[in-house]
C-alpha cells in the first residue's frame, strides 16, 4: 500500500514538474513571438503586397508559437534561424527583438530595403554564428560591438552605406571563416588585428575607400583561401609574406595606388587559381617565379609601369585561360615558350615597348577569341606561314594588331576567320591590296584598316558584310570609285574612305545607308553631285566632304533627321544655294563651306545655332547683309565670312557674341564706322576687317581686346589718330594698320606691344617723329612704316636686335640708317624717298662724322678694352679649369686642340684664326654683322681657306658684367663636348684684351624665325622640312638631357636659336642661358628665356628642370606647323582626338602647298606630341627621350 502511494506521488510530482516546463517554454516562445511581431509593426513594404502575413497571433490562442512563420526555424519551441532575404521589407533594425532571441544562431535579413545604422545592441545575440546584412541601405559605421559575436563564422555587410574605419574589434571573431565587407564607403587603414582571424578562409574588402599599407600579418593567415581588396586607395609595397599564402586561390589588388615590384615570393603560392594586380603603380619585373604557379587560370598586370622582357617561364602557365599584361613599358619578343599556352582564350599584350615578329606560336591557341597586339613595335612582315596560323584561330572573335610596324601584305588567310567580329589592323605599314577573301568574314562588325599604305581598287566583296557596323579605311592610296557594294552594308554606322586617292561619284546605292551617322570622304578625288539620298540619312551627325571635286549643289535635306552636328564641304566646286534645311538645323556644331562658289543671301537663308561653335564660309560669292542673329549663337567661337560680296554695316549685336575668339570679315564691301560694341567681345583673338570701305576711326575702347593677338583693319577708309589704348592690347603679336587714312603721329603707346612681331603702318599719313618706346618691342621681327609723313632720326631702331625685314621708304626720316642686320641688309627701295638717311650701304649718301662722334668712337674703343681686361680672369680660370679637368682629352675628336694663353680654337690653328678673323671682319666691323643678341653679335667669315665659320662677338662689359661672363662660361662649358649632329657645331673661344669671340659652324639658311617669317622661305619650307627640322630639335634636346653629364637645360629654346643649314637640317644654338644640371644641387635659377616660350612653373618655382626644355619644344613644334608663334591657342588645347584633328586642319601654315595624306598624319601625330608636351604640370610632360622616339618612329 505504501509503496503505491510512493508511485503516485512521484507520478503526480512528475506531472506538476512537466507542467511548469511546459508552461516555461510556452512562456519563451510566447516572449519572442510578441518580440517579432513589435518589430514586424514598423516594417514597411518595398512591394504591394503587405508585410509578413504570416507573423500573426489568433485571437483563438494568445500563446501561439512563431516557428510556423515565414523565415522562422526554431529549435524545440525557441527560435535559432531567422531568413528573410529578398522579401521586400523597408525599415531599420533599431525595433528588432536582439535580447528577445538568446538562441538565435542565423540572422539573414539581406537583399532588403533596411536602412540606419547597425545598433550596438547586435552584441546580446550571443549564439549567432551567421549574420548576412548585404544588400540593403545600412549607414554609418560598423558597431564595435560586433567584435562579442565570438561564435560567428560568417559576416556578410556587403552593398551597403558604411562608412568610417574597418573595427579593430573585427579581430576578436576567431572563429570567423568568412569576412565580406565590399562595396560600401569604409576608409582608413586595414585593421592590423585581422592576423587573429586563424580560420579566416574568405576575405572581401573591395570596392572601399580603404588607405594605408597592406598589412604584412596578412601573410600569417594560413587558412586564407580567397582574398579581395581591389579597387580601394591603397598605397605602399605588397608585402612578400604573401608567399605564405599557401591555400590560397583568387588573389585581387588591382586598381589601387600600389608600388615596388612584385614579390618573387608569389611564385610559392602554389594554389593560386587567380591574380589580379592591375591598375597599379607597379614597377620592376615580371618575377620568373609566377612559372611556378602552374594553377594559375587568370593572370592581369595591366595598366602598370612593368618593364623588360616578357619572362619565358610564364609558358609553364599551361591551364592559363586569360593574360593581360597591356599598358605597361614590357619590351623584348613574345616569348616563345607560349606555345605551351593551348587553353589561352584572350591574350592581351596592347600598348607596350614589344617588338620582332609575331610569332608562329600563335597559331597553338585553338581556344582563342581575343587577341590585342596593338600598340607595340612588332616588325616584319606577315608571311604567309604565320597568316595560316592566324587562319588556323577558328574561335577569335576579335583581333587587334594596329599601331605597329608591320610590313607587307594582308594575307587572304584571314578570310577563314568566320567567327570574327573585330579587326584592326590599322596604322602599320602594310601594302598591297585589301583581300577580296575579307568577304567571306560574314561575322565582321568592325574593320578597321586605316594608315596604312594599301593601294589598289576597295574590293566589291566587302559588299558581303552585312553586319558591319564600321569601315575605316582612311589614309591609305586606295584608288578607283567607290563600289555599289557598299550600299548593302544597311547596318553601317561609321564610313570612313578619306585621304585616299579613290574617284568617281558617292554611289547612289548609299541610298540604302539608313543607319549612317558618320561618313567621310574628304580629301580624295571624287567628282560629281552629291546624291539627294543622303538626305535621307536621318542619324547622320557628322559629314565630311571637303577637298574634292563634287560639283553641283548640297543636298537640300541634309539635316533631316535633326541630328548633323559637324558639315564639313569646303574646297569642292559646290555652287548654288545651300541646303533649305540649314536655316533650321539647330544641332550643328561645325560648319565649313569655304573656297567653293556658294551663292545665297546671307542675311536670310542662315538660322539661329544654339550649339554653332565655328563657321567658316568665306571665299564664295554669298551676298547681302550680315545678320544680328549670328549673335544668338550663343556658343559661337569663329565667324569667317571673308572674300564674298557681303555689303551693309558690321552689327553692333556681334558685340554680344561673347565666346566669339576668331572674326574674319576681310575682303568684302562692307561700309560704315568699327561698332565699338565690338569692343565688348574680351575672348577675341583674332579680328580681320581689312579689304572693306570701313571709315570712322578705331574705337577708343579698343584697348578692352585683352585677349588679342592678331588685328588687321588694312585696306579701308579709316582715318583720325591711331588711339593711345591700342597699347593696352598687350598679347598683341600681329598688327596691320596699313592702307588707310590715319593722321598725326605714332601713339607712344605703342611700345607697351612687347610681343607684337609684326608691324605695318605703311601707306597712311602719319607725321612726326617716331616715338623712342618703339624701342620697347624686342619681339619685333617685321616692320613697314612707308608711305608715310614720319620724319626725325631712326636710331632707336639699334635696339631692336630681333628686327628682321623693314621697310621706311618714302618718309621724310633722316641721319645715319641704324647699326643692325635688317637695314644694312635691306634693299635700297626698302630706304629710298628718304632724302636725309645717310649710311654704309648702296644708293645712300655717308655719314659725316661729327667731333662728338669722334668721342663716341673713342668711348666705343676704350670701354670694351677695360671690360675685357675684367673679364680676362675669368675666361683664363675658365680656361684652366677645363685643362685641368681634362675636358680636351678626346683623341678621337677632329683634331687636337690647339691653345694658346688666352684663346681655344679647334680644327684650326688658332693663332691664325684669330688673326684672320680679326681682318676678314674689318675689325668686326658692322658691314659683316648678319645678326644680334642679348651679349653678342653674329659676324660671317670666310677664311682664306675656303672654310666659312660664324663668329659671335661678345659685347663690352657694362654694368651687368658678371651676367655677361656668367653668359659667356656658360655657352663655353655647355658647348666644349658637345658632339651632335642637330647642334651648332663648336670649334672654341678666344679671350683677349682686345677682342672675345667664340668660333662656330657657319649655317647657310639663318634661323628658323627668319625663315618662317619670310613669305618665299616659308613656300620652300615644305611639310617634310618642317617634320625633320620638328624631330631635329627633339634629338638634340634628348642628347643634351640624357647623354650629357651632368645633363644640360638649354632655358631659351626658340625659333630664333634653331639654325638652319643648306639642307634645311635644324641645329640649336645659343647656349648663353644653358644650365648644367647638377644631381646635388637644388637647380633653382634666375628666369632665363625667351617670352611665350618659358615654362609656366618657373614663373612661380624659379626651378629649372629639363621638362622646362620640354614645353618650349612644344611650342617650337606649333609654331613651325602653324608658321607662327600659337601664342593664347596654347591655352586652348583641345581634349579629343577629332577636335585635335579639326584643329590642325584649322592652323596649318597656308603657304606650303597642302600635306598628302601620309604627312597630314605625321602632322597629327606630330601636334599630339605638342600638346603633350604644354601640359601645365611638368611630371605630365614626357621627356625629350621619349619624344625623340616617338618622332623616330
Amino acid at each position: 500500500m505504501m509503496k503505491r502511494v510512493a508511485w503516485l506521488a512521484s507520478l503526480l510530482l512528475l506531472v506538476v514538474t512537466l507542467h511548469a516546463c511546459l508552461s516555461h517554454a510556452h512562456s519563451n516562445s510566447t516572449a519572442e513571438s510578441l518580440a517579432l511581431l513589435d518589430w514586424k509593426a514598423n516594417l514597411q513594404s518595398l512591394t504591394n503586397r503587405s508585410v509578413l502575413p504570416s507573423w500573426t497571433i489568433s485571437p483563438r490562442n494568445a500563446e501561439a508559437s512563431p516557428c510556423s512563420w515565414f523565415g522562422v526555424h526554431c529549435k524545440g519551441d525557441s527560435v535559432y534561424r531567422i531568413n528573410l532575404t529578398t522579401y521586400g521589407i523597408k525599415g531599420t533594425l533599431h525595433g528588432f527583438p536582439f535580447s528577445s532571441l538568446p538562441n538565435l544562431e542565423e540572422l539573414d535579413l539581406s537583399m532588403n530595403g533596411l536602412f540606419g545604422t547597425i545598433p550596438p545592441q547586435i552584441n546580446q545575440l550571443s549564439n549567432l554564428t551567421y549574420l548576412d546584412l548585404s544588400y540593403n541601405q545600412l549607414s554609418g559605421k560598423i558597431p564595435p560591438q560586433i567584435g562579442q559575436l565570438i561564435h560567428l563564422r560568417t559576416l556578410h555587410l556587403v552593398q551597403n552605406l558604411l562608412n568610417s574605419s574597418i573595427p579593430e574589434e573585427i579581430g576578436q571573431l576567431k572563429s570567423l571563416e568568412e569576412l565580406a565587407l565590399q562595396n560600401n564607403y569604409l576608409n582608413g587603414s586595414i585593421p592590423s588585428s585581422l592576423v587573429n582571424l586563424a580560420n579566416l578562409a574568405y576575405l572581401y574588402m573591395l570596392n572601399n575607400s580603404l588607405s594605408g599599407n597592406i598589412p604584412s600579418e596578412i601573410g600569417n593567415l594560413s587558412s586564407l583561401q580567397e582574398l579581395y581588396i581591389d579597387n580601394n586607395q591603397l598605397t605602399g609595397s605588397i608585402p612578400p609574406t604573401f608567399g605564405s599564402l599557401k591555400h590560397l586561390r583568387l588573389l585581387y589588388l588591382s586598381t589601387n595606388s600600389l608600388s615596388g615590384s612584385i614579390p618573387s615570393e608569389f611564385g610559392h603560392m602554389e594554389s593560386l587559381n587567380e591574380l589580379a594586380l592591375f591598375k597599379n603603380n607597379l614597377s620592376g619585373f615580371i618575377p620568373r617565379s609566377l612559372g611556378n604557379l602552374t594553377d594559375l587560370t587568370i593572370l592581369q598586370l595591366y595598366e602598370n609601369k612593368l618593364f623588360g622582357p616578357i619572362p619565358e617561364e610564364l609558358g609553364n602557365l599551361k591551364l592559363l585561360v586569360f593574360l593581360e599584361v597591356s599598358q605597361n613599358q614590357l619590351n623584348g619578343s613574345i616569348p616563345s615558350s607560349f606555345a605551351n599556352l593551348s587553353n589561352l582564350e584572350t591574350l592581351f599584350l596592347r600598348d607596350n615597348q614589344l617588338s620582332g615578329p609575331i610569332p608562329q606560336e600563335i597559331g597553338n591557341f585553338m581556344k582563342m577569341w581575343m587577341l590585342e597586339l596593338d600598340g607595340n613595335q612588332f616588325t616584319g612582315q606577315l608571311p604567309q606561314n604565320i597568316c595560316r596560323e592566324i587562319g588556323n584561330l577558328s574561335s577569335l572573335q576579335e583581333l587587334y594588331i594596329d599601331n605597329n610596324q608591320l610590313t607587307g601584305s594582308i594575307p587572304p588567310t584571314f578570310g577563314s576567320l568566320k567567327h570574327l567580329r573585330l579587326l584592326y589592323l590599322s596604322t602599320n605599314s602594310l601594302s598591297g591590296s585589301i583581300p577580296s577573301e575579307f568577304g567571306h568574314m560574314e561575322s565582321l562588325n568592325e574593320l578597321a584598316l586605316f594608315k596604312n599604305n594599301l593601294s589598289g581598287f576597295i574590293p566589291r566583296s566587302l559588299g558581303n558584310l552585312t553586319d558591319l557596323t564600321i569601315l575605316q579605311l582612311y589614309e591609305n592610296k586606295l584608288f578607283g570609285p567607290i563600289p555599289e557594294e557598299l550600299g548593302n552594308l544597311k547596318l553601317l554606322v561609321f564610313l570612313e574612305v578619306s585621304q585616299n586617292q579613290l574617284n568617281g561619284s558617292i554611289p547612289s546605292s548609299f541610298a540604302n545607308l539608313s543607319n549612317l551617322e558618320t561618313l567621310f570622304l574628304r580629301d580624295n578625288q571624287l567628282s560629281g553631285p552629291i546624291p539627294q539620298e543622303i538626305g535621307n540619312f536621318m542619324k547622320m551627325w557628322m559629314l565630311e566632304l571637303d577637298g574634292n571635286q563634287f560639283t553641283g549643289q548640297l543636298p537640300q535635306n541634309i539635316c533631316r533627321g535633326g541630328t548633323l552636328e559637324y558639315f564639313i564641304a569646303n574646297d569642292n566646286h559646290f555652287r548654288g544655294p545651300i541646303p533649305k534645311d540649314l536655316k533650321n538645323c539647330s544641332s550643328l556644331k561645325r560648319v565649313r563651306l569655304e573656297r567653293n562658289r556658294l551663292t545665297v543671301n546671307i542675311s536670310e537663308d542662315f538660322g539661329v545655332y544654339p550649339s554653332l561653335e565655328f563657321i567658316s564660309l568665306s571665299d564664295n560669292d554669298f551676298y547681302g547683309e550680315i545678320s544680328p542673329q549670328w549673335a544668338l549663337c550663343n556658343n559661337l567661337s569663329s565667324l569667317q565670312i571673308a572674300r564674298n560680296n557681303i555689303t551693309g554695316r558690321i552689327p553692333p549685336e556681334l558685340g554680344n557674341s561673347a565666346q566669339l575668339r576668331a572674326l574674319d570679315l576681310s575682303s568684302n564691301h562692307l561700309v560704315g564706322e568699327i561698332p565699338k560694341e565690338l569692343t565688348k567681345l574680351t575672348s577675341l583673338t583674332r579680328l580681320i576687317l581689312s579689304g572693306n570701305q570701313l571709315s570712322g576711326g578705331i574705337p577708343m575702347e579698343v584697348g578692352s581686346f585683352s585677349q588679342l593677338e592678331y588685328l588687321d583693319l588694312s585696306a579701308n577708309r579709316l582715318s583720325q589718330s591711331i588711339p593711345e589704348t591700342i597699347g593696352d592690347m598687350l598679347k598683341l603679336y600681329y598688327l596691320n594698320l596699313s592702307s588707310n587714312n590715319f593722321s598725326l603721329g605714332i601713339p607712344p603707346q605703342i611700345g607697351k606691344l612687347v610681343q607684337v612681331n609684326e608691324l605695318d603702318l605703311s601707306h597712311n599719313v602719319l607725321s612726326g617723329e617716331i616715338p623712342t618706346q618703339i624701342q620697347s618691342l624686342q619681339s619685333l621681327s617685321t616692320l613697314n612704316l612707308s608711305y608715310n609723313n614720319l620724319s626725325g632720326s631712326i636710331t632707336i631702331f639699334n635696339e631692336l636686335r630681333g628686327l628682321v625685314h623693314v621697310n621706311i621708304e618714302h618718309n621724310e626720316l633722316q641721319g645715319p640708317i641704324p647699326d643692325i642686320p635688317a637695314f644694312q641688309n635691306a634693299p635700297i627701295q626698302a630706304l629710298e624717298g628718304n632724302k636725309g638717311l645717310c649710311g654704309n650701304v648702296s644708293g645712300l649718301k655717308p655719314c659725316k662724322l661729327s667731333k662728338n662722334g669722334h668721342h663716341k668712337l673713342l668711348y666705343a674703343i676704350m670701354f670694351p678694352l677695360l671690360g675685357a681686361a675684367i673679364l680676362l680672369i675669368v675666361i683664363l680660370a675658365l680656361y684652366f679649369s677645363f685643362k685641368s679637368r681634362g675636358k680636351h682629352a678626346d683623341e678621337e675628336s677632329e683634331s687636337s686642340l690647339i691653345s694658346a694663353s688666352l684663346f681655344a680654337i679647334s680644327s684650326f690653328d688658332g693663332k691664325l684664326l684669330y688673326s684672320e678673323i680679326i681682318s676678314a671682319t674689318n675689325n668686326f666691323d658692322s658691314s659683316c654683322c648678319i645678326g644680334k643678341g642679348g651679349y653678342g653679335n653674329v659676324y660671317r667669315v670666310e677664311l682664306s681657306s675656303g672654310d666659312i665659320v660664324a663668329v659671335k662677338k661678345v659685347h663690352p662689359l657694362r654694368a651687368d658684367e658678371v651676367r655677361a661672363a656668367k653668359e659667356f662660361q656658360n655657352e663655353v662649358m655647355a658647348c666644349i663636348e658637345i658632339r651632335h649632329r642637330n647642334i651648332v657645331k663648336f670649334y672654341g673661344f678666344c679671350w683677349s684684351a682686345e677682342q672675345s669671340f667664340l668660333v662656330y659652324k657657319y649655317l647657310e639658311k639663318g634661323s628658323l624665325a627668319t625663315n618662317l617669317s619670310n613669305e618665299e622661305a616659308g613656300k620652300e619650307l615644305d611639310w617634310e622640312k618642317r617634320v625633320n627640322i620638328i624631330k631635329g630639335v627633339a634629338h638634340a634636346l634628348s642628347y643634351l638631357h640624357n647623354d650629357c653629364s651632368p645633363p644640360i637645360v638649354h632655358r631659351d629654346l626658340s625659333s630664333n636659336n634653331v639654325l638652319l643649314d643648306a639642307e634645311f637640317e635644324a641645329h640649336v644654338s645659343d647656349f648663353g642661358t644653358a644650365k648644367l644640371l647638377n644631381p646635388d644641387s637644388s637647380n633653382w635659377t634666375n628666369l632665363a628665356g625667351t617670352y611665350g616660350y618659358v615654362a609656366p612653373e618657373l614663373a612661380y618655382t624659379m626651378k629649372v628642370s629639363e621638362k622646362c626644355d620640354v614645353y618650349s619644344f612644344g611650342v617650337l613644334t606649333m609654331e613651325v606647323i602653324m608658321g607662327a608663334h600659337p601664342g593664347d591657342l596654347i591655352s586652348t588645347l583641345p581634349s579629343s582626338s577629332l577636335e585635335m584633328r579639326l584643329l590642325v586642319k584649322d592652323v596649318l601654315d597656308q603657304r606650303p602647298l597642302p600635306p598628302s595624306a601620309d604627312v597630314q598624319d605625321k602632322l597629327e601625330s606630330v601636334m599630339e606630341i605638342a600638346f603633350m608636351c604644354l601640359a601645365e604640370n611638368p611630371h605630365s610632360r614626357p621627356t625629350m627621350y621619349a619624344i625623340s622616339q616617338l618622332l623616330a618612329r
